[in-house]
């Protein structure tokens, strides 16, 4: 009977399924493997759902840059931080020593020096790689006096200014008031004609524009010049000369360099000028026509 019993157990373990030689060491993990071998796990199934295309990742990129700008734009805290990174900027320029100590101005008469000092409106100390030339050249142009300006920026603390100013041709006298112009016949703001004696005067509407084509030729005439007290324009079409010694001598509305050249050649001759005729009439080509003076 034991052996029965025996036999028994035997038949009983032989029967049950064997089980695989499992090496030492594995045998936690092989228990564990058949619990996650059954599907993917959850947030790698969610993402596989993503459309994870080139086109998606590109518009997802910029969608993501295009918050961010709005943000920083729309708030104060944009504001904050470019205010601050240029002041740390500045502080670190003028810590090189690139600040601005003097301004240069070349070219500038003493009474337009003013103007563009103000145009200008920089500041000793303050950083000089901050100076927009471009703006301060168009402020500097500005000025009535300046017809050209070109600001140069010398490192590491010089600031240059090149000024040509508008000739001065001419004093013009209009309704009651009185200017100083340019050789195209513009008003200079802020010039004082008393300040130019020197310059011609011409008188009267149209004058200003006129004066450019008829002073060169007087101006080659230096004995007719000196004797001119103003030029006064008539009708808008034509000038008449009035001399120092109460004359006038009366130009044609065309063909005037002609007229002065007969005129210029009878006063070399005959000393014309000197006589003190009241009127000379050149109104007529290739005639010369006068009237007597008191003193004649």
């Amino acid at each position: 009977m034991p052996a029965v019993v025996r036999g028994g157990r035997r038949a009983s373990v032989a029967s049950a399924p064997k089980r695989s030689a499992v090496p030492k060491g594995q045998g936690a993990r092989s228990r564990n493997a058949p619990r996650n071998a059954g599907g993917v796990p959850g947030k790698m199934a969610a993402l596989g759902k993503l459309d994870l295309t080139p086109r998606a990742v590109v518009l997802s990129i910029c969608a993501g840059f295009g918050v961010l700008a709005l943000v920083l734009a729309t708030g104060a805290r944009a504001e904050r931080i470019g205010q601050s990174v240029t002041h740390g900027v500045d502080q670190i320029t003028t810590g090189m020593g690139l600040k601005l100590r003097r301004v240069h101005i070349t070219g500038a008469s003493a009474e337009a020096t003013p103007a563009i000092q103000r145009a200008l409106n920089v500041e000793a100390g303050q950083p000089i790689t901050n100076l927009d030339l471009d703006a301060l050249q168009a402020s500097v142009q500005a000025v009535g006096w300046v017809k050209e300006a070109r600001v140069v920026r010398l490192l590491p603390d010089t600031l240059i200014v090149e000024i040509k100013e508008h000739d001065r041709l001419a004093v013009w006298q209009t309704g009651g008031r009185v200017f100083v112009i340019d050789g195209e016949g513009r008003t200079i703001p802020g010039a004082d004609a008393g300040r130019y004696p020197g310059l011609p005067l011409v008188v009267g509407a149209g004058a200003d524009k006129a004066a450019g084509d008829i002073l060169p030729l007087l101006a080659q005439r230096p004995r007719l010049m000196s004797r001119i007290d103003a030029l006064v324009r008539v009708d808008e079409r034509r000038w008449d000369l009035r001399l120092k010694d109460g004359g006038i001598i009366q130009l044609p509305a065309v063909k005037q360099e002609a007229a002065l050249i007969q005129l210029d050649a009878l006063d070399q001759r005959e000393r014309l000028l000197e006589l003190g005729f009241a009127r000379i009439d050149l109104r007529t080509e290739g005639q010369v026509a006068v009237r007597p003076g008191a003193g004649i």
